[in-house]
Formats: C-alpha cells, structure tokens, sequence
C-alpha cells in the first residue's frame, strides 16, 4: 500500500504549529521564571535617597504624588516628602 504524498501547504502548517507550540512554551517558562523570582524578594527595593533609621528593615514600599511610604520591620510605616527626603510623619501599627 502506497502511503499518501502530503501536500506541501499542509506539510508547512504542521511545522509551523510545532514551532508555535514550542515558543509558547519557552514563554510560558519564561514568565514562570519571572514571576518566581520576582515574588521571592524579601525586601523592596527603596530609592536612594531613602535612609530609614537604624534597626529599620524595609517590608513594603508606596509612593504618592509628593510622598513615599515604607512600612518596617517595626510595625511602623514611615512617611518621607519626595521632593526634600525629609521624614514627615512616623505612624506606629499595633
């Protein structure tokens, strides 16, 4: 028995789909990749110009219009001006 000759455009898509399936797959990896190692971090990143007092470790970080906020280690969430770095109020969480 005689196996059918394949036509070329359908050998095409049958490549085709593969190597789609296979980029979507590194890509699927790839945001995986990221998401885990992004996640993981312990500390935030704070901007230079942020110096939290001693024995303070950084837990989170916001930022409004004219403010940044870091919430420590402490229980407190410290409140900076974003123009001259100057701590503006110190709010302690019970």
């Amino acid at each position: 028995m005689d196996d059918p000759i394949e036509p070329a455009n359908l050998r095409f898509l049958r490549r085709l789909v593969t190597v789609l399936t296979a980029v979507m797959i590194c890509g699927v990896l790839v945001v995986i990749g990221l998401l885990v190692t992004r996640l993981n971090r312990d500390t935030p990143t704070l901007p230079h110009q942020i110096a939290l007092p001693d024995g303070a470790e950084p837990r989170a970080f916001t930022q409004g219009p004219d403010w940044y906020a870091v919430v420590t280690s402490n229980n407190q969430i410290l409140i900076y001006d974003r123009l001259t770095g100057a701590l503006r109020q110190t709010i302690q969480i019970d």
